[in-house]
């Protein structure tokens, strides 16, 4: 049987690394998203994106919070924030070595949920 995404980057615990990379060095660094998070308990944000993105990746689905809408209810998310978001999610699993195929593949799933995290 084939490896999921999700095996194959090394499970929670990488996908945990890839999380603290993407918000310390690029989203928290970025002033087009990083107001969005300025009244957030990271600890919890990583937590739950650490879910979410083993979730994108093939891995267990144990991504229990808030629907997407939901979770983004308020933060009037605009297109150039989505796919900013989006672009460090790339850079972020091409710095830990995932290969462009793969990244296309999970951020296929990400695109899926545009329309419940946009414009809320």
């Amino acid at each position: 049987m084939e490896q999921s995404l999700y095996e194959k980057v090394g499970g929670e615990e990488a996908i945990a690394k890839v999380v603290d990379y993407f918000y310390d060095e690029l989203v928290l660094k970025d002033p087009t998203v990083n107001q969005f998070f300025k009244d957030t308990d990271m600890e919890k944000q990583r937590r739950h994106q650490t879910k979410f993105i083993s979730f994108a990746l093939g891995g267990p689905n144990q991504y229990s919070g808030n629907s997407m809408a939901k979770a983004h209810q308020g933060m009037n998310i605009q297109p150039e924030h989505f796919d900013a978001i989006v672009r460090h999610l790339h850079k972020a699993l091409a710095h830990f070595g995932v290969s462009e195929n793969d990244i296309d593949q999970a951020l296929t799933k990400v695109a899926t949920l545009r329309d419940d995290i946009m414009y809320k």
